[in-house]
């Protein structure tokens, strides 16, 4: 694990199962990843997760300029969050809308 902060993750265990989620910090010693959707968990309040409970899918191409924000240390808004992972739920491309 290197950097996942930024990262789209799939939650393959618990009451979040199927979820799609953001990496928002991880504790790289206790291997737990901090999980957000900016809707049942914000990210004032991540959800903490074992990162062999989750499912690390294919990006592709996608980039969001919310997830680079994001792995950089900038603040972010919940609401941001939120349109990112929408965006990849549906598969849409920046700049074809």
């Amino acid at each position: 694990m290197c950097n996942p902060v930024g990262r789209i993750v799939r939650a393959k265990a618990g009451r979040e199962k199927d979820g799609y989620y953001c990496v928002v910090g991880a504790d790289q010693e206790k291997g737990y990843l901090l999980l957000a959707d900016g809707k049942r968990r914000r990210l004032a309040a991540p959800k903490r997760k074992k990162a062999a409970h989750v499912d690390w899918p294919e990006t592709g191409d996608f980039r969001h300029p919310v997830l680079t924000r994001l792995s950089l240390g900038e603040p972010l808004s919940d609401r941001e969050l939120r349109r990112a992972l929408a965006a990849f739920k549906e598969g849409i491309k920046l700049g074809e809308r």
